[in-house]
């Protein structure tokens, strides 16, 4: 089977797997469902595609976790900064040492190193997958934004002890301090790569833009590069390709409220981008899925071949990792929050508890994904000796277990845990939300009425009447957002009612518009050309209503 058909089949696959989450009676994570797909193609062409881990995470990768860093809310990340680096750096090593100790318990056939090896790699979450488990899972926001950070920080962590259990293995020998200042380069040097490649190519292309005026599809073009080119920078000089992608698409947040782009630019960008994401997405999970019909048959083989055990224990083991992770989890969360609670008594702050469900859906919400998949594709095939690498299929075979288990116990098991959770209100967004509108209304009044005394000078009577009628009308607009505020006695049930109504009547209003617009267009009343124009500035309104 050539590239070209395994690539259109995946995305055949990935098309698919969006309407039969909608299609099939009972309700299935659209992740599961692409890696079933996967599986039914590689059984249906009788093989796998060989998967090329440096490659996997070149083409896949940068784009999904710069996406993710770009949209992921900047205030929550900050605020709840310090749980996510103990998640993203404390727990990894956490479960490297715990987790490695015990697999070797367990098999005892396997080599520490290669059992902390095995540890490292199923020790990072991925933002992918929790980010598609949080699409069907109503996950308390202030939860899915320590979930998304420790997801995008803690792959340079795990990935490095990774590495360095790999090298252990391959060479007899292991040095901390080297490991230590390894860990401190590939993390601060990534992130300053990615930082520096967003802010380099951003303020190069407003340059251009200011010189030589905007041009859309190489700016958009631009903008799918940008991770890439972080990616590549950073691999190149031994940082973490990872974190400068994660940098980098968190420095285009900032770059982006400078507000020097227009507004159809961030309209073409969005769809283009949800569109990426949709895709590589599920080419990852259809790519696992075609990888695991030749790593459950390896794997069976190698405990054939070793003769310890029946291939029946395949299923012991990965039941037994799967609970450590879980439990291991739990048990460092819970430790986090006590100490974040002792530390707020010392400096005389009352805190917060945290309800058991949601500590115990924070352990349950370790998805494991994409990262993990790759990494331990990478391991080497033989030590230097010419032996095969000990344990090599299971290490690969368990790890992909982790997934599959992950996947599935978070699908079923985060819904029944957070199912009538009732947390505080948190009205700081629609605080926020309001302030913004009557702020932002006030602002566009007096611009309306500077443009408008622009233009009536000097005009005639009939003109500065027509001016002012337009003036009027543009300001009744900003007018209602100033006055609709939602006074103290005011229900905010019946505020939102009426939000919802307006922008259903607005919908109706827009559809109509645009059902004229393209029956004039049919019947030849008005050219293509003139047609595409306004359609264009109804589905930008339309748009602006959404958000």
């Amino acid at each position: 089977m050539h590239t070209i058909e395994v690539v259109l089949a995946m995305l055949v696959a990935v098309v698919a797997s969006g309407y039969l989450v909608r299609i099939l009676p009972f309700s299935l994570p659209l992740p599961l469902v692409q890696i079933g797909l996967g599986a039914l193609i590689a059984g249906v062409f009788n093989r796998g595609h060989a998967l090329e881990p440096d490659m996997f995470f070149l083409l896949f990768l940068p784009p999904l976790l710069f996406l993710d860093g770009w949209r992921i809310p900047k205030q929550g990340l900050f605020r709840d900064k310090g749980a996510i680096l103990e998640l993203a750096f404390g727990l990894v090593v956490f479960t490297v040492v715990g987790a490695g100790l015990l697999i070797h318990w367990l098999i005892p056939s396997m080599p520490l190193a290669v059992a902390f090896a095995l540890a490292a790699i199923i020790s990072p979450t991925d933002p992918v997958a929790v980010s598609a488990i949080a699409s069907r899972v109503p996950i308390p926001k202030r939860l899915m934004h320590i979930l998304e950070g420790e997801s995008l920080l803690n792959d340079a962590s795990g990935l490095v002890c990774f590495r360095f259990a790999v090298a252990a293995v391959m060479t007899g020998s292991f040095s901390l301090a080297e490991a230590s200042l390894t860990f401190l380069w590939v993390s601060v040097a990534g992130l300053a790569i990615g930082v520096a490649v967003t802010w380099g190519v951003s303020a190069f292309q407003r340059w251009l833009w200011h010189g030589f005026g905007e041009e859309p599809g190489a700016a958009l073009l631009v903008n799918l590069l940008i991770p890439f080119a972080a990616y590549l920078l950073a691999e190149e000089l031994n940082a973490s390709g990872i974190l400068a992608a994660v940098a980098a698409g968190i420095t285009m947040s900032y770059v982006e409220q400078t507000g020097r782009i227009s507004g159809s630019m961030r309209v073409q960008r969005s769809a283009v981008w949800n569109m990426v994401q949709f895709t590589f997405n599920g080419i990852i999970f259809v790519l696992l899925g075609e990888q695991l019909p030749g790593i459950v048959e390896r794997a069976i083989q190698s405990m054939e071949l070793s003769g310890q055990h029946s291939a029946w224990w395949l299923v012991v083991y990965v039941l037994a990792i799967n609970a450590m992770l879980v439990v291991m989890r739990l048990a460092f969360v819970w430790l986090s929050l006590r100490w974040s609670l002792l530390k707020a008594r010392m400096r005389g702050e009352k805190g917060t508890h945290t309800p058991g469900r949601v500590v115990l859906a924070m352990s349950v919400a370790g998805v494991r994904g994409a990262i993990t998949l790759a990494g331990v594709l990478t391991l080497p095939l033989m030590v230097p000796g010419g032996e095969p690498f000990p344990a090599r299929d299971l290490v690969i075979f368990l790890a992909a277990a982790v997934i599959l288990v992950s996947l599935v116990g978070a699908s079923l098991l985060l819904p029944r845990l957070l199912k009538g959770l009732e947390l505080p209100k948190d009205d700081t967004g629609r605080r926020e939300e309001d302030l913004a509108r009557r702020i932002a209304s006030k602002a566009a009044l007096a611009a309306v009425e500077k443009a408008r005394q622009q233009l009536v000078e000097g005009q005639n009577t009939t003109n500065v009447q027509l001016y002012n009628d337009a003036a009027s009308r543009v300001s009744l607009l900003y007018q209602r957002n100033l006055e609709k505020g939602q006074g103290p006695d005011e229900d905010p049930e019946q505020v939102k009612r009426m939000e919802e109504a307006y922008r259903s009547l607005r919908a109706a209003g827009l559809n109509a518009e645009r059902e004229e617009l393209f029956r004039l267009t049919r019947r030849g009343q008005i050219s293509d050309e003139i047609s595409r124009k306004l359609i264009r500035n109804l589905d930008l309104l339309e748009s602006r209503k959404r958000d």
